[in-house]
């Protein structure tokens, strides 16, 4: 089965792996409670509008975007939203049906 290449706004991988290890050392650069940087939030948000539930991801509408803790002692991404409420998301979901 050939490679499926990703295109996120302007970034383009030539298959979700690369797009995962991106994502990853994304992730991984910052601490637990780091919010993430504005060159960072604008990929970020881009990538959200991709997730299955973006309009849910969403809600009031995106405010940043930081690290946190996710499901069983990982660390996340999540949206911090312009109502003050958060929630965290996958970024393989984001394009994951591609």
């Amino acid at each position: 089965m050939p490679a499926k290449p990703v295109q996120i706004g302007d970034l383009r991988f030539k298959r979700k792996g690369d797009a995962t290890k991106f994502f990853q050392e994304m992730l991984y650069r910052y601490d637990l409670g780091d919010r993430v940087s504005a060159e960072d939030t604008q990929i970020l948000s881009t990538l959200l509008l991709m997730h299955p539930e973006a309009s849910e991801k969403v809600g009031a509408g995106v405010e940043s975007f930081s690290v946190r803790s996710g499901d069983y002692g990982t660390q996340c991404f999540w949206v911090n939203r312009i109502d003050g409420s958060s929630e965290k998301f996958s970024f393989r979901a984001c394009y994951a049906a591609i």
